[in-house]
């Protein structure tokens, strides 16, 4: 019984062997294509600015808007979009300085803008200072 059991252990083994060898050696010639499966990609979400930003200071890396309404003074390296001058005003209801790597909104309203880069479609300022 012990002679048979390994007698047949062997068997296995070799058809084992045998068969696996075999099917590398025969295998080359079949190609197998899978169908690709389609990736997702989810652009990342870009938060809204706020509509209206009003401020007294303001000093960022990077201030973006459509328009900058009245500002008494800016001081920027760079001022991208169109800059109108004109007389001094008041801005109401401006409270609070504002800091931070990147001011984003639509429409700012702020007493004193400090910052590297200034980009907005228009610009209302009565003092640029660019740096």
């Amino acid at each position: 019984m012990v002679e048979r059991k390994r007698l047949l252990t062997s068997v296995f083994i070799a058809a084992a062997v045998m068969t696996g060898s075999g099917v590398v050696a025969s295998a080359n010639h079949v190609r197998i294509d899978a169908p690709a499966v389609p990736s997702v990609v989810t652009p990342p979400t870009v938060p809204t600015p706020a509509q209206t930003l009003q401020a007294e200071e303001i000093k960022a890396d990077v201030v973006r808007a459509n328009v900058i309404y009245y500002a008494n003074k800016v001081q920027a390296d760079q001022v991208r979009g169109t800059v109108y001058q004109g007389r001094q005003v008041k801005v109401n209801d401006s409270q609070g300085r504002i800091r931070a790597p990147e001011v984003v909104a639509s429409v700012i309203y702020a007493d004193e803008i400090s910052a590297n880069t200034v980009v907005a479609e228009q610009v209302y300022v009565r003092e640029l200072d660019r740096r």
